[in-house]
């Protein structure tokens, strides 16, 4: 990636941490899944691809469901009663599992200098997890410091609404909004959001789930530490 920020604005769920695969794993092998931890990776990318395909606003995850658990190789005689499983306990604090180059490449832009804070649609208990997995948190603790952390149940207002940047971006005066990259998961959740807020939308696509897309796309967190202004 060559574009050069100066500051990096992160989704929490798809880029910092993932729907727990060692909880998730047993309970959906039981329908003939995969319960591998690099399955239930992949799975969930497939599902927000899907998801976006659909044009699926933040409360409707049908799409997400089905696609999951048909990634993981559940057969079609029991993929609706895995998507429903799937659906009643991929629960808020379920999204807790650290992706560990994810975690890596916060700490080097945390050791570059560069500054990064988080935006993501939560319940009110992103912070805490982010911190209690290991993650980051908003000032100095145990993790990976950050500017801030919003949550959209918090300040009240969520993805794909542009204002819920604005609470973010106070942190990072004297940063123009265009150099500051948002990284996220969804097209139609943080790309158009990022877009609409003036921000470089940047999605995190590591299975190439959208090739013909019109924005950036990145592999891995660890491609922005190149581009570190």
């Amino acid at each position: 990636m060559t574009q050069r920020f100066k500051a990096v604005l992160l989704d929490a769920g798809g880029v910092l941490v993932l729907p727990d695969p060692t909880v998730l794993g047993p309970l959906l092998s039981y329908y003939g899944g995969d319960s591998s931890i690099g399955a239930h990776r992949r799975a969930h990318y497939a599902g927000m691809a899907a998801k976006s395909a659909a044009g699926s606003g933040e409360a409707f995850w049908e799409e997400y469901n089905h696609s999951y658990v048909r990634s993981i190789g559940v057969p079609d005689r029991n993929v609706d009663l895995a998507a429903d499983l799937l659906h009643r306990t991929r629960t808020a604090y379920l999204w807790r599992w650290p992706i560990p180059e994810s975690v890596a490449a916060l700490k080097a832009m945390s050791a570059a200098g560069l500054p990064v804070g988080v935006v993501s649609n939560a319940s009110g208990q992103i912070a805490e997890v982010l911190s209690r997995s290991g993650v980051c948190q908003a000032g100095d603790g145990d993790c990976v410091p950050v500017r801030v952390v919003v949550d959209s149940h918090v300040v009240g207002v969520a993805k794909p609404d542009p204002l819920i940047f604005e609470h973010a971006l106070p942190f990072f005066g004297g940063i123009d909004r265009h150099d500051i990259a948002y990284v996220g998961d969804s097209v139609t959740m943080d790309i158009g959001a990022a877009r609409a807020a003036g921000l470089h939308p940047v999605l995190l696509d590591p299975y190439d789930d959208h090739p013909d897309g019109d924005f950036d796309r990145i592999n891995s967190l660890s491609e922005l530490t190149c581009g570190v202004a």
